[in-house]
Protein backbone atom coordinates (compact mmCIF):
# COMPACT_ATOMS: atom_id res chain seq x y z
CA UNK A 1 0.00 0.00 0.00
CA UNK A 2 1.02 3.64 -0.32
CA UNK A 3 2.62 5.43 2.61
CA UNK A 4 -0.27 6.75 4.76
CA UNK A 5 -0.62 10.48 5.36
CA UNK A 6 -0.03 11.77 8.87
CA UNK A 7 -3.75 12.05 9.65
CA UNK A 8 -4.27 8.34 8.97
CA UNK A 9 -1.46 7.60 11.43
CA UNK A 10 -3.00 9.51 14.35
CA UNK A 11 -5.48 6.90 15.63
CA UNK A 12 -3.17 3.87 15.29
CA UNK A 13 -0.45 5.86 17.06
CA UNK A 14 -2.77 6.78 19.93
CA UNK A 15 -3.87 3.13 20.23
CA UNK A 16 -0.20 2.11 20.37
CA UNK A 17 0.17 4.41 23.39
CA UNK A 18 -2.99 3.05 25.03
CA UNK A 19 -0.98 0.87 27.41
CA UNK A 20 -0.12 4.06 29.36
CA UNK A 21 3.60 3.29 29.13
CA UNK A 22 6.39 5.59 27.99
CA UNK A 23 7.43 4.79 24.42
CA UNK A 24 10.40 5.58 22.21
CA UNK A 25 9.54 7.25 18.90
CA UNK A 26 11.56 4.75 16.81
CA UNK A 27 9.65 1.85 18.41
CA UNK A 28 6.38 3.54 17.46
CA UNK A 29 7.57 4.04 13.88
CA UNK A 30 8.60 0.40 13.53
CA UNK A 31 5.32 -0.82 15.02
CA UNK A 32 3.19 1.40 12.80
CA UNK A 33 5.12 0.40 9.68
CA UNK A 34 4.00 -3.18 10.32
CA UNK A 35 0.41 -2.13 11.05
CA UNK A 36 0.25 -0.35 7.69
CA UNK A 37 2.10 -3.17 5.92
CA UNK A 38 4.83 -0.97 4.46
CA UNK A 39 7.38 -2.56 2.17
CA UNK A 40 11.09 -2.03 2.80
CA UNK A 41 11.15 0.47 -0.08
CA UNK A 42 8.22 2.45 1.37
CA UNK A 43 9.75 2.36 4.86
CA UNK A 44 13.05 3.74 3.57
CA UNK A 45 11.62 6.26 1.07
CA UNK A 46 13.13 9.69 1.71
CA UNK A 47 11.80 13.22 1.46
CA UNK A 48 13.14 15.16 -1.56
CA UNK A 49 15.88 16.63 0.63
CA UNK A 50 17.11 13.13 1.45
CA UNK A 51 17.42 14.13 5.12
CA UNK A 52 14.58 12.05 6.57
CA UNK A 53 12.34 9.11 5.71
CA UNK A 54 8.82 10.09 4.62
CA UNK A 55 7.15 7.68 7.04
CA UNK A 56 9.33 8.84 9.95
CA UNK A 57 8.37 12.42 9.17
CA UNK A 58 4.66 11.65 9.06
CA UNK A 59 4.68 9.66 12.30
CA UNK A 60 6.59 12.50 13.92
CA UNK A 61 4.00 15.03 12.86
CA UNK A 62 1.10 12.77 13.84
CA UNK A 63 2.67 12.74 17.30
CA UNK A 64 3.14 16.52 17.24
CA UNK A 65 -0.51 17.15 16.35
CA UNK A 66 -1.69 14.76 19.06
CA UNK A 67 0.54 16.63 21.51
CA UNK A 68 -0.87 20.00 20.45
CA UNK A 69 -4.37 18.63 21.13
CA UNK A 70 -3.29 17.40 24.57
CA UNK A 71 -3.70 13.70 23.79
CA UNK A 72 -0.04 12.76 24.28
CA UNK A 73 2.88 14.37 26.08
CA UNK A 74 6.66 14.25 25.80
CA UNK A 75 8.52 12.76 28.74
CA UNK A 76 12.08 13.22 27.51
CA UNK A 77 13.91 13.44 24.20
CA UNK A 78 12.20 11.14 21.63
CA UNK A 79 9.99 9.56 24.34
CA UNK A 80 6.29 10.18 24.92
CA UNK A 81 3.13 8.72 26.45
CA UNK A 82 -0.62 9.09 26.35
CA UNK A 83 -2.41 11.63 28.59
CA UNK A 84 -5.69 11.27 30.50
CA UNK A 85 -7.39 13.17 27.68
CA UNK A 86 -5.94 10.73 25.19
CA UNK A 87 -7.22 7.78 27.22
CA UNK A 88 -10.69 9.34 27.29
CA UNK A 89 -10.60 9.73 23.50
CA UNK A 90 -9.69 6.05 23.09
CA UNK A 91 -12.49 5.07 25.47
CA UNK A 92 -14.95 6.87 23.19
CA UNK A 93 -13.72 4.55 20.39
CA UNK A 94 -13.55 7.09 17.50
CA UNK A 95 -13.58 5.73 13.95
CA UNK A 96 -10.76 8.07 13.01
CA UNK A 97 -8.69 10.95 14.33
CA UNK A 98 -7.89 13.77 11.94
CA UNK A 99 -7.55 17.55 11.85
CA UNK A 100 -11.32 18.06 12.08
CA UNK A 101 -11.53 15.75 15.10
CA UNK A 102 -8.69 17.55 16.91
CA UNK A 103 -10.33 20.94 16.41
CA UNK A 104 -12.64 20.18 19.34
CA UNK A 105 -9.70 20.98 21.63
CA UNK A 106 -8.92 24.70 22.25
CA UNK A 107 -5.16 24.15 22.40
CA UNK A 108 -5.16 22.64 18.95
CA UNK A 109 -7.28 25.43 17.48
CA UNK A 110 -4.76 27.97 18.79
CA UNK A 111 -1.89 25.95 17.30
CA UNK A 112 -3.56 25.82 13.89
CA UNK A 113 -4.79 29.39 13.72
CA UNK A 114 -1.65 30.96 12.24
CA UNK A 115 -1.28 28.37 9.47
CA UNK A 116 -4.97 28.52 8.58
CA UNK A 117 -4.88 32.30 8.23
CA UNK A 118 -2.10 32.00 5.67
CA UNK A 119 -4.02 29.47 3.57
CA UNK A 120 -6.38 31.80 1.72
CA UNK A 121 -7.12 29.61 -1.30
CA UNK A 122 -9.02 26.28 -1.17
CA UNK A 123 -6.20 24.34 -2.82
CA UNK A 124 -3.71 25.82 -0.35
CA UNK A 125 -5.87 24.65 2.56
CA UNK A 126 -6.00 21.17 1.10
CA UNK A 127 -2.21 21.06 0.77
CA UNK A 128 -1.72 22.17 4.37
CA UNK A 129 -4.12 19.49 5.61
CA UNK A 130 -2.68 16.59 3.61
CA UNK A 131 1.03 17.40 3.95
CA UNK A 132 3.30 17.70 6.95
CA UNK A 133 5.02 21.10 7.32
CA UNK A 134 8.30 19.63 6.02
CA UNK A 135 6.51 18.20 2.99
CA UNK A 136 4.84 21.55 2.33
CA UNK A 137 8.19 23.35 2.54
CA UNK A 138 9.93 20.79 0.35
CA UNK A 139 7.12 20.82 -2.22
CA UNK A 140 7.47 24.58 -2.48
CA UNK A 141 11.25 24.24 -2.68
CA UNK A 142 11.03 21.65 -5.45
CA UNK A 143 8.64 23.88 -7.37
CA UNK A 144 11.04 26.81 -7.08
CA UNK A 145 13.96 24.57 -8.07
CA UNK A 146 12.12 23.32 -11.17
CA UNK A 147 11.32 26.89 -12.18
CA UNK A 148 14.95 27.92 -11.66
CA UNK A 149 16.14 24.93 -13.73
CA UNK A 150 13.85 25.88 -16.62
CA UNK A 151 15.10 29.48 -16.51
CA UNK A 152 18.71 28.26 -16.41
CA UNK A 153 18.21 26.08 -19.46
CA UNK A 154 16.71 28.97 -21.43
CA UNK A 155 19.75 31.11 -20.63
CA UNK A 156 22.14 28.31 -21.58
CA UNK A 157 20.46 27.85 -24.96
CA UNK A 158 20.75 31.59 -25.63
CA UNK A 159 24.44 31.67 -24.75
CA UNK A 160 27.33 31.56 -27.21
CA UNK A 161 29.34 28.37 -27.91
CA UNK A 162 32.31 29.88 -26.08
CA UNK A 163 30.22 30.61 -23.01
CA UNK A 164 28.76 27.11 -23.10
CA UNK A 165 32.30 25.74 -23.10
CA UNK A 166 33.15 27.86 -20.06
CA UNK A 167 29.96 26.75 -18.29
CA UNK A 168 30.75 23.05 -18.79
CA UNK A 169 34.33 23.56 -17.56
CA UNK A 170 33.17 25.47 -14.48
CA UNK A 171 30.67 22.75 -13.63
CA UNK A 172 33.11 19.87 -14.07
CA UNK A 173 35.73 21.58 -11.94
CA UNK A 174 33.14 22.26 -9.23
CA UNK A 175 32.23 18.56 -9.33
CA UNK A 176 35.86 17.65 -8.67
CA UNK A 177 37.16 16.96 -12.18
CA UNK A 178 40.03 18.57 -14.03
CA UNK A 179 42.15 19.73 -11.11
CA UNK A 180 42.25 23.54 -11.18
CA UNK A 181 40.15 25.69 -13.49
CA UNK A 182 43.34 26.54 -15.41
CA UNK A 183 44.24 22.86 -15.86
CA UNK A 184 40.76 22.08 -17.12
CA UNK A 185 40.87 24.92 -19.61
CA UNK A 186 44.12 23.64 -21.10
CA UNK A 187 42.80 20.08 -21.26
CA UNK A 188 39.87 20.83 -23.53
CA UNK A 189 40.18 21.92 -27.14
CA UNK A 190 37.66 23.78 -29.23
CA UNK A 191 35.68 21.74 -31.72
CA UNK A 192 34.38 24.70 -33.68
CA UNK A 193 30.89 23.24 -33.97
CA UNK A 194 29.28 24.86 -30.96
CA UNK A 195 30.24 22.00 -28.66
CA UNK A 196 33.26 20.69 -26.80
CA UNK A 197 35.56 17.82 -27.78
CA UNK A 198 38.48 17.09 -25.51
CA UNK A 199 39.77 15.44 -22.38
CA UNK A 200 39.75 16.33 -18.72
CA UNK A 201 41.31 14.72 -15.65
CA UNK A 202 39.00 12.42 -13.75
CA UNK A 203 40.66 13.46 -10.49
CA UNK A 204 43.21 15.98 -9.27
CA UNK A 205 46.06 13.50 -9.63
CA UNK A 206 45.22 12.76 -13.23
CA UNK A 207 45.09 8.99 -12.67
CA UNK A 208 42.54 8.70 -15.46
CA UNK A 209 41.00 10.96 -18.08
CA UNK A 210 37.50 11.53 -19.39
CA UNK A 211 36.59 12.28 -22.98
CA UNK A 212 33.94 14.98 -23.23
CA UNK A 213 31.53 16.07 -25.89
CA UNK A 214 28.81 18.68 -25.45
CA UNK A 215 26.04 19.67 -27.83
CA UNK A 216 24.03 22.86 -27.40
CA UNK A 217 21.09 21.39 -29.31
CA UNK A 218 17.33 21.73 -29.42
CA UNK A 219 16.61 18.33 -30.97
CA UNK A 220 17.12 15.06 -29.05
CA UNK A 221 20.49 13.35 -29.43
CA UNK A 222 20.06 10.00 -31.14
CA UNK A 223 21.97 6.76 -31.29
CA UNK A 224 24.11 7.75 -34.32
CA UNK A 225 25.72 10.63 -32.39
CA UNK A 226 26.44 8.38 -29.43
CA UNK A 227 27.94 5.75 -31.72
CA UNK A 228 30.29 8.38 -33.17
CA UNK A 229 31.27 9.38 -29.66
CA UNK A 230 31.91 5.76 -28.69
CA UNK A 231 34.08 5.43 -31.79
CA UNK A 232 36.02 8.55 -30.78
CA UNK A 233 36.64 6.96 -27.39
CA UNK A 234 38.09 3.88 -29.01
CA UNK A 235 40.28 6.06 -31.22
CA UNK A 236 41.66 7.75 -28.09
CA UNK A 237 42.00 4.40 -26.29
CA UNK A 238 39.71 5.83 -23.65
CA UNK A 239 37.14 3.87 -21.64
CA UNK A 240 35.15 6.71 -20.08
CA UNK A 241 33.24 9.59 -21.55
CA UNK A 242 30.64 12.24 -20.80
CA UNK A 243 28.14 13.41 -23.40
CA UNK A 244 26.36 16.62 -22.43
CA UNK A 245 23.44 18.18 -24.28
CA UNK A 246 21.01 21.00 -23.62
CA UNK A 247 18.22 18.87 -25.15
CA UNK A 248 17.58 15.20 -24.39
CA UNK A 249 18.56 11.69 -25.47
CA UNK A 250 16.41 9.26 -27.41
CA UNK A 251 15.53 5.90 -25.91
CA UNK A 252 17.68 4.24 -28.58
CA UNK A 253 20.69 6.32 -27.51
CA UNK A 254 20.20 5.41 -23.85
CA UNK A 255 19.76 1.74 -24.71
CA UNK A 256 22.93 1.74 -26.82
CA UNK A 257 24.98 3.21 -23.96
CA UNK A 258 23.77 0.50 -21.59
CA UNK A 259 25.04 -2.26 -23.89
CA UNK A 260 28.56 -1.16 -24.81
CA UNK A 261 31.84 -1.76 -23.00
CA UNK A 262 32.81 1.90 -22.76
CA UNK A 263 31.38 3.81 -19.83
CA UNK A 264 29.50 6.79 -21.25
CA UNK A 265 27.52 9.08 -18.97
CA UNK A 266 24.65 10.95 -20.63
CA UNK A 267 23.74 14.35 -19.20
CA UNK A 268 20.66 15.98 -20.70
CA UNK A 269 19.44 19.53 -20.19
CA UNK A 270 17.43 18.71 -17.08
CA UNK A 271 20.30 16.91 -15.37
CA UNK A 272 22.74 19.62 -16.43
CA UNK A 273 20.70 22.32 -14.73
CA UNK A 274 20.23 20.20 -11.60
CA UNK A 275 23.99 19.79 -11.34
CA UNK A 276 24.44 23.52 -11.83
CA UNK A 277 22.00 24.33 -9.03
CA UNK A 278 23.56 21.77 -6.68
CA UNK A 279 27.09 23.07 -7.41
CA UNK A 280 26.08 26.77 -7.40
CA UNK A 281 27.17 27.35 -10.99
CA UNK A 282 25.22 30.17 -12.62
CA UNK A 283 23.02 30.65 -9.55
CA UNK A 284 23.40 32.49 -6.25
CA UNK A 285 21.82 32.02 -2.85
CA UNK A 286 19.35 34.69 -1.80
CA UNK A 287 18.13 33.22 1.50
CA UNK A 288 18.34 30.20 3.77
CA UNK A 289 16.16 28.85 6.56
CA UNK A 290 16.96 26.73 9.61
CA UNK A 291 14.39 24.23 10.85
CA UNK A 292 14.64 23.65 14.59
CA UNK A 293 12.88 21.50 17.17
CA UNK A 294 12.61 21.50 20.96
CA UNK A 295 15.65 20.07 22.74
CA UNK A 296 14.02 17.93 25.43
CA UNK A 297 17.43 17.26 27.03
CA UNK A 298 17.62 20.95 27.91
CA UNK A 299 14.33 20.81 29.79
CA UNK A 300 15.20 17.62 31.72
CA UNK A 301 15.85 18.61 35.31
CA UNK A 302 18.55 16.65 37.09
Amino acid sequence: MAIPDYQSIMLPLLKFLGDKKEHYLRDAIDYLSKIFGLTDEEYKELLPSGQQAVFDNRVGWARTYLKKAGLVESTKRAYFKITNRGLKVLKDNPKEINIKFLEQFPEFIEFRSIRRKKATKPNEKEILINQTPEETIESAYQGMKEGLAAELLQNIKRSSPAFFEKLVLDLLVKMGYGGTRKDAGQAIGRSGDGGIDGIIKEDRLGLDILYIQAKRWENPVGRPEIQKFAGALQGKRAKKGIFITTSSFTKEAEDYVSRIDSKIVLIDGNLLTQFMIDQNVGVSQISSYEIKRIDMDYFTEQ
